[in-house]
């Protein structure tokens, strides 16, 4: 089966080992230093303010979870369906697994500062590391990265096209003399795979006819925003539903518990809204849910979040769409526009009182400055600076952008504590850091 074809030699086969290629994949996810760094990156409160609040692995497993949940019910409500795509947990539980994985220190501060320091090179966009870490960094095999099955791969691809496409000129703000003046809302990057990763991209869509593979990468263009790529996979659309989910329900735990959010003003942007929206079960709910989600009682919010997350994971369905040759792509796991509405106003909610936080801006700011900074030191001297491993990878590299782009990888897999180190046993006097050999 073409699906779970890899790109590189598999391994010699164990005796006694009977797993399917899906699990061999999540193992190798689970497994991997990448996947273990995501317990020291920030998912939205910065690492090391509290040991209860979500990192980007515990972000990843709760969306792994809820993504088997998805792929088990969708199992039960489309049983010949789901026969008949091959629907697999295992496989799903590697792809959210696998999803922020190549997420930079610092989150989107890390993100917009990278893509700042390689935008004549390349630009940098987490989900386009993602592949990147997948199919080439990862030290699972010498030059193909952690090998996954090409379904494995095609799931993780959230949006099918290349920066340099997607990129509008008109959104790319004006090279700054000082970092301290970067704003970040000039730099966000176009979401996207990086053009040097064509290869493997091409390898991955291999099995779809023509007409297909055009129509997989078609994107919307926008005046004043980054064109945005339209279709996604089957396994990633599951994907997509569950991170959105664990974002906008099980993130709000996080915003409740911190105080940054109160009954009020949850009433009045969330509660108010979902009743107005007529949603089965959930808008004649949640003012009793408001009541626990709020509660002093820990076992009460958690059964609130609970029930939330399961009135969106039974509500998903199976939607064709009649536009692909290929299953693969025709068909998407999607939710009834009612409850899409009602996911929406969770998720806007925790971005205006989470994330646009001043005191959470201030440290992506910090760590953003840190990033820049770290780049500008290893491209001045990179033979002095960096690590053997990623010296030799840069030697290696055929012109400046590749050379830039092996400075990119190396900073982008690190985490939070490991750059804030960094920072500091190259630019603070009296630290005394000490980094450990990668």
């Amino acid at each position: 089966m073409q699906w779970s074809d890899r790109i590189g030699v598999r391994a010699p086969k164990r005796d006694g080992d009977h797993r399917t290629a899906y699990q061999r994949d999540k193992a190798r996810v689970m497994h991997s230093a990448a996947f273990r760094r995501l317990q020291a990156k920030t998912q939205i409160m910065g690492v090391g303010i509290s040991d209860f609040y979500r990192t980007r692995l515990t972000h990843s497993l709760e969306a792994a979870q809820i993504g088997t949940g998805i792929a088990a019910q969708l199992a039960q409500k489309h049983p010949e369906l789901a026969q008949h795509l091959a629907i697999d947990e295992h496989l799903i539980e590697a792809i959210c697994l696998a999803h922020d994985i190549g997420h930079p220190p610092f989150g989107h501060g890390g993100e917009i500062a990278l893509h700042y320091m390689m935008h004549e090179h390349g630009g940098f966009e987490g989900n386009g590391q993602t592949f990147r870490i997948l199919t080439k960094l990862e030290a699972y095999t010498e030059r193909h990265g952690m090998n996954l099955a090409r379904r494995s791969l095609l799931g993780v691809i959230k949006y099918p096209n290349f920066m340099n496409i997607l990129t509008n000129p008109l959104c790319v703000g004006k090279k700054s003399e000082r970092f301290s003046q970067v704003k970040a809302s000039h730099w966000h990057p176009a979401k996207s795979l990086f053009d040097c990763d064509r290869e493997i991209f091409n390898w991955v869509l291999e099995p779809l006819s023509v007409a297909d593979k055009g129509n997989f990468m078609i994107y919307d263009n926008f005046a004043n925003k980054h064109s945005k790529t339209i279709n996604k996979s089957f396994d990633c659309s599951i994907m997509e539903l569950a991170d959105d989910i664990a974002y906008a329900i099980h993130d709000l735990e996080d915003a409740i518990v911190m105080a940054s959010v109160t009954a009020g003003s949850f009433y009045d942007e969330v509660s108010h809204s979902l009743v107005a929206l007529n949603i089965p079960w959930l808008s004649e709910n949640i003012l009793a849910l408001q009541a626990s989600l709020f509660s002093d009682k820990t076992y009460a919010r958690k059964n609130a979040i609970g029930a939330l997350v399961n009135t969106f994971i039974t509500a998903i369905f199976i939607q064709k769409r009649n536009v692909f040759e290929a299953d693969l792509l025709d068909y998407a796991a999607v939710l009834p526009p009612e409850f899409e509405s009602g996911l929406d106003i969770f998720k806007q909610y925790v971005f205006k009182h989470v994330i646009n936080k001043p005191d959470l801006q201030l440290i992506r700011y910090k760590g953003q400055q840190i990033v820049m900074a770290l780049f500008e030191a290893f491209a001045s001297d990179p033979q002095r600076l960096l690590p053997p491993n990623t010296e030799n990878r840069w030697l290696i590299a055929e012109d400046e952008s590749a050379k830039l782009r092996v400075i990119s990888d190396y900073i982008s897999g690190m985490t939070d504590e490991f750059a804030n180190r960094m920072y500091a046993s190259l630019f603070l006097p009296k630290s005394n850091a000490m980094i450990e050999k990668r």
